[in-house]
């Protein structure tokens, strides 16, 4: 259960059940993280579709039509800590996680490149819910990928992203990555009812274009986020919205309000499992907020995943990400797609190994189509 919780924490604001507690006075401080490495091996056809192309040689095959690493799935390595409370009628947590990439493309240089995109605590009770203040995942897009199949492996094991970083899952081709933010987030009580709310104030961004300059800035007014959740059993529902209005950097370049839903469903039914999601938005981005400008986009991500024992889990997802309008910050790209599957196998209640084949496909407006061929060997420890 202990990575379940760790994942948990990748998304939500609760604290990690991790392998070190420490009781001082008062607090309990717990110590743990998470290490992966997977060989991906990936071939390409085509180089033909501009922009954030996963399937094309550029970002796909990292600017080779074939290419090898052995680095970070989904997830990247973490070291996350964590201190808990109850004081005057109020829960209080707080959690800094710090992150680095396995693979580089150099032998000699220092990996001392880190990734701090935890630091928040919260404070509540059972009767008021909880507020939660600091950098943190955001909420739009959290469900998509904590019950992604592949956020334990690598799915679109992307060269360009996987060296010095981490690979894609369904980012890019199935959902928008859910971002991190300084925020004052509130999430209410849990409900006998099984609805929740969450809303959250996020400190404004600029955008985050990957094959073009920057065109917006952050403006003056936060993005705002929301979520109503329904649990019901083995079902699980949500509906989710996000905005946030864009500064041009340039006089001629057009206004942007980022406006964004997502609704999906959950269903659970003893080794079945069920994963349903849709986002649809203008400035939505392929990848993250913004990172073409002004264009109209959905995602959708489908997946069915089987126990087959105890210890062994089979899945299949399909996810797809499409560009309604062919402007310059798109780069010509129409839409890209995932398909997945895995076989994620519980060695022990630490150690998952991973085994995952997949194909990533990429089309242009003007019709011409790039295709990632890849597969992920390896394995992911929670501790």
């Amino acid at each position: 259960m202990k990575k379940l919780y760790v994942l948990s924490a990748l998304a939500a604001c609760v604290q990690p059940a991790l392998a070190v507690d420490i009781k001082a006075g008062d607090w309990t401080v717990s110590v743990g993280g998470i290490v992966n490495a997977y060989y991906t091996a990936v071939d390409c056809e085509g180089g033909a579709v501009g922009g954030l192309a996963l399937g094309g040689e550029g970002l796909g095959c990292g600017g080779k039509d074939r290419r090898t690493t052995i680095g970070n799935g989904l997830l990247p390595n973490a070291l996350i800590a964590s201190a808990a409370t109850s004081q005057g009628g109020y829960d209080v947590k707080a959690l800094v996680g710090i992150y680095a990439a396995t693979a580089t493309d150099s032998a000699i240089a220092q990996n001392s490149s880190v990734d701090v995109r935890q630091a928040f605590f919260t404070v509540g009770n059972a009767s008021m819910g909880s507020v939660k203040l600091g950098r943190d995942y955001g909420i739009f897009g959290a469900n998509a990928i904590l019950n992604d199949m592949t956020l334990v492996g690598a799915g679109a094991p992307v060269q360009a992203t996987q060296r010095g970083r981490v690979a894609l899952g369904h980012i890019g081709a199935g959902y928008s990555y859910l971002g991190t933010y300084g925020q004052i987030t509130y999430s209410t009580p849990k409900m006998p009812s099984g609805l929740g709310v969450d809303l959250g104030v996020m400190s404004p961004v600029a955008d985050t274009p990957v094959v073009a300059g920057s065109a917006y800035s952050a403006d003056s007014s936060p993005q705002l986020q929301a979520q109503l959740t329904l649990t019901m059993g083995g079902l699980k529902g949500w509906i989710g919205a996000k905005g946030q209005r864009f500064e041009p950097v340039a006089a001629t370049t057009p206004d942007l309000s980022m406006r964004a839903i997502e609704v999906g469903v959950l269903y659970q039914d003893g080794p079945a499992g069920l994963l349903l999601n849709a986002q649809r938005g203008t400035g939505l981005g392929i990848l993250s907020d913004a990172d073409q400008g002004r264009v109209r986009s959905t995602h959708y991500l489908a997946q069915g995943t089987y126990k087959v024992t105890d210890k062994l889990k089979l899945g299949l997802s399909y996810g797809r990400s499409v560009n309604a309008d062919d402007t310059l910050g798109t780069g010509g790209l129409r839409s890209n797609a995932n398909l997945t599957a895995g076989a994620y196998y519980a060695l022990n209640s630490a150690v998952t190994l991973v085994a995952e084949a997949g194909q990533t496909r990429s089309q242009g407006f003007d019709g011409a189509r790039d295709k990632m061929n890849g597969i992920a060997l390896g394995g992911i420890i929670f501790f």
